[in-house]
């Protein structure tokens, strides 16, 4: 029987985060509280993506999901807007190679028709290009909303029964879940939200019905792959009954 290594036998014992979830909250007041532009805050927050990336495969991280841009955020004024989405271009260019070199599947998730049609191309060039790696399942949420997916979905749902495709006894929660954005996708077993609010931000409401939760006052720009580490090793010690009784 072959032995175990050192990092198993140190391994904590109770449930693993392996599907995170975080809503990088922050990014604007980190920036004025510096009296920069808020822009300035969401360039160091894309930079700050690239570290706790790196640091997810080494802390058993197998998906991680972030929230980049919600259907709300394009009430922001029209220069954050722009700047928004010029830096997702950019980060996905700037980040295609050294992605794909660690092995990390980049996918998104959200609405896609309003989104520039230059973006969308990229989006689509890099979803094909790290399609076949296994390291990392990254998943970036962009003109994502909670309500607008389900949305979606039961629209799919209900016209998969009117076309005669799905027999309306078999549309129940597993149908549903089949129409999401993340039907490929574990639920995640964790979700961080950094900057101190604790609310949700219709944020994969189907999904994270029985994730863990932690909130971090950590502005995004200062949150860290300690504390990401720090976090994750608290999970393992709760208790996970998805409803039901403690043994």
């Amino acid at each position: 029987m072959a032995s175990k290594d050192a990092s198993d036998a140190a391994r904590p014992l109770g449930p693993r985060a392996e599907h995170v979830a975080i809503i990088m909250d922050g990014n604007g007041r980190w920036a004025t509280s510096r009296g920069w532009p808020r822009l300035v805050g969401h360039r160091r927050g894309a930079e700050r993506v690239r570290e706790i990336v790196q640091a997810c495969p080494g802390l058993g991280i197998r998906w991680l999901t972030i929230y980049a841009f919600s259907t709300e955020n394009w009430k922001r004024s029209t220069e954050e807007v722009i700047g928004l989405m010029t830096l997702f271009g950019r980060y996905i260019e700037s980040e295609a190679e050294r992605l794909s070199a660690q092995g990390v599947r980049l996918r998104f998730i959200g609405g896609r028709a309003r989104l520039e049609p230059r973006l969308r191309e990229l989006m689509a060039a890099i979803e094909a290009r790290t399609a076949g790696n296994t390291l990392l399942n990254l998943t970036v949420a962009i003109n994502y909303g909670g309500r607008d997916e389900l949305a979606r979905a039961a629209a799919r749902l209900a016209g998969d029964v009117a076309a005669g495709r799905l027999a309306l006894e078999d549309a129940g929660e597993a149908a549903l879940a089949a129409r999401l954005d993340t039907a490929d996708l574990p639920d995640p077993d964790l979700v961080i939200r950094t900057s101190g609010e604790t609310r949700t931000s219709n944020f994969l409401p189907w999904q994270a019905a029985y994730a863990e939760y932690e909130f971090t006052p950590t502005l995004w720009p200062d949150f860290t792959r300690d504390e990401l580490a720090a976090i994750v090793a608290r999970f393992t010690g709760r208790e996970r009954r998805f409803g039901g009784a403690k043994a």
